[in-house]
């Protein structure tokens, strides 16, 4: 093989490697990167990888548990078995047209139809859908002291 077929093939390889990080995406109200509400472990370490970081909790009587990835992204499962949630704080989740973390407030207003921005005790929160438990929402806040961060949640 010569040096130039070794090169386009580390080359196609390495593209190929990166595919999933260009494609990372936001998608309103269902899940960010591959990750929607409702599957199983088994379906996030098919879309994400195995995590880096498990934990297990204990909260109001009802069991979580929480993997976590290099990136910013987070899945929980309430019950231990489904999505529940997944936030990123990373910067290279977008929607498709390309609203994601640090966004400006005038952006996410200008480009996500219907979203509701409003103040929620310190926090600033742009949000589709209302805000109570059982519903598909997503969620863009910027606590004090930190970068905004997205999520959906059920």
């Amino acid at each position: 093989m010569t040096r130039l077929a070794i090169a386009v093939l580390g080359a196609c390889a390495l593209a190929l490697a990166q595919a999933p990080a260009a494609l990372a995406l936001i998608q309103l109200d269902r899940g960010i990167s591959g990750v929607r509400i409702g599957n199983t472990r088994a379906q996030v370490k098919a879309a994400l990888r195995q995590p880096d970081q498990v934990a297990r909790r204990l909260e109001r009587l009802r069991r979580f548990v929480q993997y976590s990835y290099a990136g910013g992204i987070v899945v929980v499962f309430q019950g231990e078995e489904r999505v529940s949630s997944v936030v990123t704080t990373g910067l290279g989740d977008r929607t498709s047209n390309g609203i994601g973390v640090g966004s400006p407030e005038a952006d996410v207003k200008a480009h996500i139809p219907g979203v509701k921005c409003e103040t929620l005790g310190s926090a600033r929160s742009c949000h589709t859908g209302r805000l109570v438990s059982g519903r598909k929402v997503t969620d863009s806040a910027s606590p004090p002291a930190r970068s905004p961060a997205c999520s959906s949640a059920r």
